[in-house]
């Protein structure tokens, strides 16, 4: 009993210290904790500064392990889950709470403001540091500079028990999905998160109510989602332009794009009208101009085609609304658009595949639009996507190539770490290649193994090469003079209508 007492009394003071609460919500807190625990008894033990960690978890540990012994709640990982974030619920400020002191603070710096609210939903561990921690990432040098490579760790396995449950979950319309305003402070279900310590922050864009929160699987600085108030399905049209310019007007620090609005070369939620942004710079970004191009009627907004291996045009000017009425000329006329020399087919029938990656940034004054020219048409030869990860990389990266792969950030999944591993180990030894092609766990390596021609192989390294060659992959117009040439005949079919 002593243990649970010193253990909730350093959640209080790590609430206290983290200024999740103050003084005056002291014994509220340590109330409603003691009813979550079914305890009739309080014990003031005394915690020092060492015994306090950075992030909350290792607390929320100790305090389910007595859940568990308890009987408060069965030992899975899913309710462990649901249960560490009630706790945290307990601690977090209310919604109005967050958003007031977000205001004060963006009134001197939003920079500031926004840096301090990412530290906050660490703090109230909506983003979970111990399994962001978990990630394997690094930088390989390639002709289109460094790209970014991680390894996903963060999202844990489901536990059978879990899944099983979930069968006999009754199905609801409530939240109608993961980025709904209604899952601030939803108390969850086996087959939906937790939500109580989750908070967002209010902003209009165009007039309508959006919403910015951080992503709980953060794979860079400030990883935010931009959402709409109104379940709405995702679509790039001239009013995706204009919220992205509105947002950066607002937030001039953070980058803001979309995924794509169709399948395979869309996100992973097309249900729900939202943008991701954030305080980082990609690769994508860092890239140059290597040609310039005209526009017709926008001779003052700088353009060219972005040196990258899947096919973009910048647009760059201090004039907001000729950002937003290029990028929408451009969208509508690629909406159309089919280039039989270069394989692009606007429709087959009546389905659309053409559409576009927006990404926008600031630039001093300037306001800069990457657009990314997108096509999700499939063929006997790719039947996951023409324009999609070939199959001879299938092995690295099979997944969707989204706005974060887009952009240079390859997301991997976490069953590379183990493998590499595997594979660096039967490097060491004699006949590699026979090991690896009997070994089920890392066959599927074989052939990229067998390309190489001895076993000096950076393995990272070669990691990122496959990431620059899954992304030419993407490319609508390849880099070569004949997809030059293409993509220059789409510029010249913007010029004419």
């Amino acid at each position: 009993m002593a243990e649970i007492h010193g253990t909730l009394n350093r959640l209080i003071k790590y609430g206290l210290e983290n200024e999740l609460i103050v003084d005056y919500d002291e014994i509220w807190v340590r109330n409603e904790l003691m009813d979550l625990f079914h305890l009739k008894e309080w014990k003031e033990m005394p915690i020092s500064a060492c015994m306090m960690p950075k992030y909350p978890q290792s607390i929320l540990d100790t305090l389910c392990d007595y859940a568990v012994e308890q009987g408060i709640i069965e030992d899975t990982a899913g309710n462990r889950e649901l249960f560490d974030t009630k706790i945290m619920g307990k601690l977090t400020p209310s919604p109005s709470q967050v958003i007031d002191r977000f205001r004060e603070t963006s009134e001197f710096s939003k920079e500031v403001a926004t840096r301090k609210f990412y530290e906050f939903s660490q703090k109230t561990n909506y983003i979970r540091m111990d399994r962001i921690a978990k990630n394997v990432y690094w930088q390989v040098p390639t002709e289109y500079g460094d790209l970014e490579i991680t390894i996903n760790l963060s999202k844990p396995e489901k536990d059978p028990r879990d899944i099983e449950r979930q069968k006999n979950i009754p199905s609801s319309s409530y939240p109608k999905c993961l980025l709904c305003y209604e899952n601030v402070g939803y108390a969850g279900m086996g087959n939906h998160p937790a939500r109580q310590n989750h908070r967002v922050l209010p902003f209009i864009l165009e007039e309508e109510k959006w919403y910015l929160q951080y992503s709980p699987y953060v794979y860079y600085n400030e990883h935010a989602i931009v959402f709409s108030r109104e379940h709405r399905p995702m679509k790039i049209d001239r009013g995706s332009f204009a919220r992205i310019t509105a947002f950066l007007e607002q937030v001039p620090h953070y980058f803001l794009g979309s995924n794509a609005d169709l399948p395979i070369v869309g996100g992973s939620i097309l249900s729900h009208d939202h943008y991701q942004g954030g305080n980082h710079e990609f690769p994508m970004a860092k890239a140059e101009i290597e040609e310039e191009v005209v526009f017709r009627g926008f001779e003052k907004v700088k353009a060219g085609i972005v040196k990258w291996p899947m096919s973009v045009l910048r647009i760059s000017s201090p004039n907001r609304e000729a950002i937003i009425n290029l990028s929408d000329k451009i969208l509508k006329n690629w909406r159309e658009y089919s280039d039989e020399n270069c394989g692009i087919y606007a429709y087959t029938g009546e389905e659309v595949h053409n559409t576009i990656t927006p990404i926008g940034r600031r630039r001093g004054e300037a306001f800069e639009m990457d657009l990314v020219l997108r096509n999700n048409r499939r063929s006997e030869a790719h039947p996951l996507g023409i324009f999609h990860p070939h199959e001879a990389y299938h092995n690295i990266k099979k997944e969707n190539i989204g706005l974060i792969e887009v952009m240079g950030l390859a997301v991997l999944p976490g069953r590379l770490k183990e493998e590499l591993e595997i594979i660096r180990e039967y490097l060491q030894e004699e006949k590699y290649l026979e090991k690896i092609k009997m070994d089920e766990r890392v066959q599927k390596h074989y052939e990229w193994i067998a390309s190489f021609p001895n076993s000096e192989i950076d393995l990272e390294k070669e990691v990122g090469i496959v990431f620059s060659h899954v992304l030419e992959n993407a490319g609508v117009y390849k880099r070569t003079e004949e997809g030059r040439r293409g993509l220059l005949r789409f510029v010249e079919t913007v010029n004419q209508n």
